[in-house]
């Protein structure tokens, strides 16, 4: 009697376990494969540095509408499914259908470890993170063997130094015009950006149609296109390294863009309508240039939006080109320069924010009708600043952060076309010494930036960028995009060093 009875109470112990384990694992493998969908979905070109990257920056303002169409699409469905197992196991059970219950275990075990086999090797496959792991096995020479520290450089500034006003597009890029300016498509969705570029800058030589930056590994997200522009090299992290949010700092012993500029005493300011906590933005703002942060909360605690406003991941682009404007008024007055820098929010991933200013010009091509109002209304901002009286000392630069990340706006543009961030450097100090098209990347900013202040640049070269105005060719130019983009996916002894002093 007492033999059955412990075997009855270690049955029921033994089938709770079951219960649990089973609920667990059911859980588990809808969430990984509604992740694995919903994640390719959103993030159309997905790459395993992007991924890395945001898997250890904090979530701290990550858009609300983008966690609740992952609570919807995934956490949901996991948690119903998980809920469905455990009833049916628990009925089973209680019902005493020993070969039921066990039979259902069975099938929940079987469809749940397949089930999240199946998903990861295809989220595996789709992101190609197999080549990631094998090229981080690898050491590449390209970043050790050709970085140009900027701290070691001769940077002269001309007597009368020039303000600068950067604006980050986001996820805009040359193929949203049509396709006799060089875009991708059969209407131009940008028109007044793409008369900006034709007449200023973009490195397109004679040729009319719209020139850009290449997008390498390590600046295909907005923190890394930042960072990339900002410093000349691209953002590599390991994957065992401290999150964005407990690190120290953000490459702290890395010459940025800023650091260069407030040593040349310029005021400089950083305005964006989300938070600039997300990704470590306002780590790296702070110490590479002590910005002035106008974000979200900032915005909030100045009083500049009302405490309770929020619409897309903050505010909208209308309201940073007004707070750009009174800030660029209040600083003019000053004997000392400013460099406004912008990041644009409304054309973020997926379709868009659709603001007061936006026209249906495009139909139910939500997307479109955004990227258009961005266009005019960047266009509406630089007539502004062209009407001030201190434009003529003043040198702007409009780029996209990074190519866009929506799913399906690109789906009708040739696998053949090369896509590049949009490109225009208005006012500048300087003229192209070439006249051919010139053949640049995203790390191609930085010094050519500084040169269209006016500055001169010893050796045309700081990071792995070049001065794109000089006759000094680019490293794509020298060795080619593939060769670049597979040695910029390996490994950095240098990266890895620069890093470990941040810890």
């Amino acid at each position: 009697m007492k033999e059955d009875k412990k075997n009855r109470v270690f049955l029921k112990i033994l089938k709770c376990f079951v219960v649990l384990l089973l609920t667990v694992l059911a859980f588990v493998a809808v969430l990984a494969t509604c992740s694995a969908k919903w994640a390719l979905k959103t993030w159309n070109h997905l790459t395993a540095d992007e991924l890395v990257f945001h898997l250890r920056a904090p979530l701290e303002g990550t858009n609300q509408a983008m966690i609740d169409e992952f609570i919807k699409n995934c956490a949901v469905p996991a948690v119903v499914i998980a809920i469905v197992a455990a009833v049916l196991l628990v009925i089973t059970g209680i019902l005493k259908k020993k070969r039921l219950f066990w039979s259902i275990s069975g099938i929940v075990l079987a469809a749940s470890t397949g089930t999240t086999a199946f998903s990861a090797v295809n989220f595996w496959n789709s992101i190609d993170f197999g080549s990631y792991l094998d090229e981080q096995g690898q050491y590449s020479e390209l970043i050790d063997g050709f970085y140009v520290d900027p701290s070691k450089v001769d940077i002269k500034f001309p007597e009368k130094k020039r303000n600068l006003v950067y604006i980050y597009m986001e996820s805009m890029e040359t193929t949203y015009t049509d396709k006799k300016n060089g875009g991708g498509f059969e209407d131009d969705y940008i028109p007044e950006l793409t008369t900006l570029a034709q007449e200023n800058e973009d490195f397109s030589g004679t040729d009319k149609k719209l020139n850009g930056g290449y997008v390498v590994p390590g600046t295909g997200f907005t923190m890394g296109a930042i960072f990339g522009q900002s410093c000349g090299i691209p953002l590599k992290t390991s994957i065992d390294a401290n999150e964005m949010d407990t690190r120290e700092g953000f490459f702290s012993n890395t010459v940025a863009l800023g650091d260069i500029l407030e040593e040349q005493g310029y005021q400089q300011v950083f305005i964006l309508g989300s938070e600039a906590a997300f990704a470590g933005k306002d780590h790296f703002f702070e110490q590479h240039g002590n910005f002035d942060i106008i974000d979200y909360n900032s915005a909030k605690e100045r009083k500049l939006i009302p405490e309770d406003y929020k619409v897309w991941w903050g505010f909208e682009d209308r309201r940073s080109f007004a707070f750009a404007k009174e800030k660029m008024l209040e600083l003019s007055k000053s004997d000392q320069p400013f460099n406004i820098t912008i990041l644009t929010v409304d054309t973020h991933f997926e379709d868009g924010y659709v603001c007061e200013q936006c026209e249906d010009q495009w139909g139910d091509n939500q997307y479109a009708n955004v990227i258009s109002c961005s266009s005019r209304q960047i266009s509406e901002f630089v007539d502004w600043i062209k009407k001030q009286d201190f434009y003529k000392d003043t040198t702007i630069v409009l780029t996209g952060d990074h190519t866009t990340m929506d799913s399906d706006f690109c789906d009708p543009v040739s696998d053949d076309y090369e896509r590049r961030v949009y490109t225009s450097f208005i006012n500048s100090a300087v003229e192209p010494q070439q006249k051919e098209k010139r053949e640049y990347t995203l790390l191609d900013y930085f010094p050519t930036t500084l040169a269209a202040l006016g500055a001169e640049i010893d050796g045309n070269r700081l990071g792995l960028g070049t001065n794109v105005f000089s006759y000094e060719q680019t490293l794509v130019e020298r060795f080619g995009l593939d060769t670049v983009g597979e040695e910029l996916r390996k490994k950095s002894r240098f990266m890895e060093d620069l890093e470990k002093e941040d810890e």
